[in-house]
């Protein structure tokens, strides 16, 4: 069966580009120092812990604020638990069935089909992430406006409303000097400092928050929080159910696994490092979901950022405040190229998937990154809308690529080799997953038609 398996391959030109990629930036990423495995083991924990804390990580203590912190903390648990699961899946039928790419394994358990709906959820997903994110740094630089009230970002602030306050001018600055470099590397593992600096911000964040809860427990004025959901009507109850897409999409990186495990070189290593990122992501969530509902209790809104915009009742207020933004503001700087590096190596593999390696095409790179850093920018400058777009199409292709995918090849089995245990939780998955996108779509249809 195996053998009838490889000549399979062998005869698919699509399936074989994947392992014919890999050869070829194996040959051009070889020195007589490294060899092929030149990848840091903590390079590769800090780009993956960056692939999952993004902007999620802000809507963790609004979740915890609707289902209570005890309930809160076992579903951050949970989730990574299952997390976990799904990409020892995915690794492990990646082995067997020698695929170098998360497209190869689809496309070799169900075909071409499989593999379009791959690229499709990886593009939407990605596509949706990077605008989303140059909004937000844009709101938090230049301000945004809302019902007909501006809020002022950290910029206008400091200097007033200026046309180098602006957000297509701020944003064009950000593109061109942060975001169009960092995204023209050809190897993942180039961004291990960016990332690790962008996890470090990260705990910045968290470490402020928690300082400024400790004195104001000190000064007693945080009451007691809430271990358990508050449930009073009919109304209260479906609100549970909005919390659900916010714990669900919170640990979905699987779309830069295959990636960092082919520059990681050796295969054994890579489960260490989903191990390390999930205990190191999964602990920064817990505390920030913690000290930010801690902070700001029932008033947490679903940004819990926007919550950095009052007078915190400390010394020193507002220039936290002004730390608190700038760092995430950064943060989400940094995590754009990890995010990008998956939407540009996806599309090309979409369009030129019988080319020979991006890496090794300068012309198509240069043009294929060229556009995509110019189309995010103008997105996120002429359709600022595209929030409640993303909020359909891009958690609905998230738990596809994080849970529905890795589930469904499991249960289909190519290589006979799925456990009873792999069918249970993939089971659990694709249900926990379905739930989340009918209720991510109805709440936020409900919430259009509202306005």
């Amino acid at each position: 069966m195996g053998s009838w398996h490889d000549k399979m391959r062998q005869n698919d030109p699509i399936l074989s580009m994947g392992r014919k990629q890999v050869v070829e930036e194996e040959e051009e990423s070889e020195s007589p120092l490294l060899g092929k495995s030149n990848a840091w083991f903590s390079g590769c924990v800090f780009n993956l812990s960056t692939t999952i804390i993004g902007a999620g990580i802000m809507a963790l203590p609004a979740a915890i604020k609707v289902v209570g912190l005890a309930v809160g903390i076992a579903a951050i648990l949970f989730l990574a638990f299952l997390t976990h699961t799904s990409l020892e899946i995915l690794l492990r039928f990646s082995r067997l069935g020698n695929a170098a790419t998360y497209a190869d394994l689809m496309g070799y358990a169900f075909g071409t089909l499989g593999r379009l709906l791959l690229h499709i959820s990886v593009l939407v997903n990605n596509f949706g992430i990077l605008v989303v994110y140059m909004i937000i740094i844009g709101d938090v630089l230049s301000g945004t406006s809302s019902s007909g009230i501006h809020h002022f970002g950290v910029l206008e602030g400091w200097f007033g409303q200026c046309w180098w306050t602006s957000r297509s001018f701020v944003l064009l600055v950000a593109t061109l000097f942060v975001f169009a470099p960092l995204g023209f590397f050809k190897r993942i593992d180039s961004l291990r400092y960016t990332s690790a600096l962008a996890v470090a911000l990260a705990v910045v964040f968290l470490i402020i928050t928690a300082g400024i809860t400790f004195i104001k427990l000190l000064n007693g004025s945080i009451a007691s929080p809430r271990l358990l959901p508050s449930i009073t009507d009919i109304t209260s109850v479906f609100n549970l159910f909005t919390a659900v897409p916010v714990f669900v999409t919170a640990f979905v990186c699987h779309y830069n696994v295959h990636t960092i495990n082919n520059e990681l070189g050796d295969s054994s290593l890579i489960q260490p490092v989903i191990r390390a990122s999930l205990v190191l992501c999964s602990s920064i969530y817990i505390l920030t979901a913690l000290f930010g509902f801690l902070l700001f209790g029932e008033s947490t809104l679903d940004d819990v950022l926007a919550n950095f915009d009052t007078d915190l009742g400390i010394p020193y207020s507002s220039f936290l405040n002004d730390i608190v933004r700038i760092s995430y503001a950064i943060h989400l700087i940094l995590v754009f190229p990890v995010i990008f590096f998956s939407l540009r190596f996806n599309l090309d593999d979409l369009i030129f998937h019988s080319a020979r390696s991006l890496n090794l095409d300068n012309c198509r790179f240069v043009l294929i990154t060229t556009g995509l850093v110019t189309l995010v920018y103008v997105a996120a400058n002429f359709i600022p809308s595209i929030w409640d777009a993303f909020q359909f199409t891009g958690a609905t292709a998230t738990v596809c690529l994080g849970f529905i995918f890795p589930a469904a090849i499991a249960l289909r089995d190519p290589h006979d080799i799925a456990t009873k245990k792999d069918k249970i939780l993939s089971v659990v998955m694709i249900c926990v997953a379905l739930f989340s996108n009918v209720v991510a779509i109805y709440s936020n249809a409900d919430a259009l038609f509202r306005k």
